[in-house]
């Protein structure tokens, strides 16, 4: 029997070929607008990538991609391992493109500290959902970045929107204070939780709970249903210990599956009406702006870390500096403003 899910050999051809070939910011933003997968896909891997060259070059991408980026969804999905994030943006996004719409996923894969390698296998994880033409999927590794979040993940939402791309899920590595970096780029901050893990109250922080806009407890089908309906009277208790992030909205307590029909639904309910109390109090087009300032600092941070690592005097000087804090001759503030003023 034929394998109808096969991609055509000469379809991979193509592929590999565009991979291999050079392409003009134009020539990629142009592919970008009409839709074109691996176009997008090439855009992504500029920004990812640390050559000076491609810097520019992605930067003049991102710059022709503004005034074509959509008034898109962005949802941030968040939950500790386990939790079932993948199967949960899987069963969502299928039911997002069978309403007719055309969703992203950005999900980041943790990046190991010793190897410096990452697994990348959301598409693995999301089969069904990678095979949808109204979809596009993009693993990309976190690398050193905070949280969790790949440092170029604000720059491929905008290609992604460019591209027609109208809901934008964002899928992090896990949850932590450092974790809330994801709330700086999304409309909505979902957390997913499990029944029983035992973190209902131990897990009200300063943080990640206060900044949630909705609280999901994931698989809620099956024997697990009482243990559900525990968990989510436990936290909706709790949640109001915790300061709402906006006066207009109380983040609510929800339960979701991934299995059964229609499961995740009310939780896009939810997103929808979130964002209709945002737009009619103005704090949806506030958040907007606030992020794209926070945003601008955070480049300003990241090209002074750029400038410093591409410095020769700084680079030259880093060996004798270290091996007099090592030494104690030099205090490591002392030896880190020396070489701040090389610049």
């Amino acid at each position: 029997m034929a394998d109808n899910n096969k991609i055509p050999s000469d379809t991979i051809s193509k592929i590999k070929a565009l991979r291999k070939q050079e392409l003009s910011a134009d020539a990629l933003a142009q592919g970008i607008f009409d839709g074109n997968k691996a176009m997008l896909a090439k855009a992504i891997t500029l920004l990812e990538s640390t050559k000076t060259a491609h810097f520019e070059k992605a930067n003049a991408v991102i710059e022709k991609c503004l005034s074509k980026s959509t008034n898109s969804i962005r949802l941030g999905i968040t939950g500790v391992p386990g939790v079932g994030k993948s199967s949960f943006i899987e069963t969502l996004g299928k039911t997002l493109t069978d309403q007719g719409n055309k969703v992203a996923v950005l999900a980041v894969d943790p990046t190991s500290s010793l190897s410096k390698g990452s697994i990348l296998g959301d598409k693995t994880r999301m089969e069904t959902l990678a095979k949808d033409p109204n979809a596009f999927i993009r693993p990309s590794p976190s690398g050193t970045s905070l949280g969790g979040v790949a440092q170029k993940t604000r720059e491929s939402i905008i290609l992604c929107e460019a591209a027609g791309y109208n809901v934008i899920l964002v899928e992090t590595v896990g949850v932590g204070q450092s974790e809330i970096a994801v709330h700086s780029m999304v409309d909505f901050f979902l957390l997913l939780k499990l029944s029983g893990a035992g973190d209902e109250l131990q897990g009200i922080k300063r943080g990640i709970m206060e900044m949630a806009d909705a609280i999901a407890i994931n698989k809620a089908d099956g024997d697990n249903l009482e243990r559900v309906k525990q968990t989510r009277a436990d936290l909706e208790m709790a949640m109001h210990l915790v300061a709402p992030d906006s006066p207009s909205w109380h983040t609510p307590v929800l339960t979701c599956s991934s299995v059964t029909d229609g499961g995740t639904q009310n939780v896009w309910d939810t997103v929808l009406e979130h964002r209709k109390k945002m737009q009619a109090t103005g704090e949806f087009d506030q958040r907007r702006r606030s992020q794209a300032l926070e945003w601008m600092w955070t480049l300003v941070d990241e090209g002074m870390r750029r400038r410093f690592n591409e410095n020769e005097k700084v680079q030259a000087q880093i060996p004798t500096m270290s091996a007099r804090v090592e030494n104690e001759k030099i205090s490591p503030s002392a030896a880190a403003r020396a070489l701040l003023d090389l610049l």
